[in-house]
């Protein structure tokens, strides 16, 4: 019995010690950079090298914030497995079921028994090779595309976005214009959810597109073969 209380008392003063280095941390990065969100503090499987995610980024420390290494990956010699990026993988998960798929254009395929959101500009021309050479050779998959015009790159994606979402039949207008480049824009003055996609893309940190979103909740960011994004549709197998 002595044992057990020993080992386990051992075990809640490395917890306190660890959850002690994690405040310190968030409190040093916080003095130092008073704008930036610190999300998250964790302790690597390495000897005093900290994780810290913030600002949609994971950046590397020690127990003191006395340096901080950020852009770069963190490889394990042995597996040669990319750390950061599994990490950044797990950190970035969506919550598929929370997303509002009202606001998104449905497509469904064969039995539409896998699902993907996509977040895309109509005038983002990887959107448009997404859509005629990766997406289009899928089956059993449902689409839900949320228009996401990033105007700043492309002014005129607004209007189009309006034009194809106030179409009497948006998944015939949105495959019309990515297809073959036809488009009517005598109605845009329907009401939209493009602000409220904008809100959401911001709020899940989509800065390009194409961006997409799997049931599982990993992301995928640009025109990835169709290969690819039929194992992510299968959970990654």
């Amino acid at each position: 019995m002595l044992k057990k209380i020993i080992a386990a008392a051992a075990l809640m003063s490395v917890t306190a010690a660890t959850f002690a280095d994690e405040a310190s941390i968030r409190k040093a990065i916080q003095t130092a950079y008073p704008k930036v969100k610190v999300d998250s503090v964790a302790k690597t499987p390495y000897p005093g090298l900290y994780e810290v995610f913030l600002e949609g980024q994971i950046v590397y420390t020690d127990e003191n914030f006395s340096f901080f290494i950020a852009e770069g990956r963190l490889i394990d010699t042995k597996t040669k497995k990319d750390l950061t990026s599994s990490r950044m993988e797990d950190l970035t998960r969506v919550d598929f079921k929370s997303l509002p798929l009202d606001q998104a254009i449905k497509v469904v395929r064969g039995n539409g028994s896998r699902k993907v959101v996509v977040f895309s500009d109509p005038d983002c021309p990887y959107c448009k090779k997404l859509e005629v050479q990766e997406l289009a050779p899928l089956t059993d998959v449902t689409i839900y595309t949320f228009l996401y015009p990033l105007e700043g790159l492309h002014p005129d994606a607004g209007n189009k976005a309006k034009a194809i979402w106030c179409s009497a039949d948006r998944t015939k207008a949105w495959n019309d214009w990515m297809f073959k480049g036809q488009i009517d824009k005598s109605n845009t003055s329907c009401d939209t959810p493009l602000e409220k996609n904008a809100e959401l893309g911001r709020k899940l940190g989509v800065s390009s597109t194409p961006t997409l979103i799997f049931a599982d909740g990993r992301r995928m960011l640009g025109a990835y073969p169709s290969k690819d994004i039929e194992k992510a549709l299968n959970g990654g197998k």
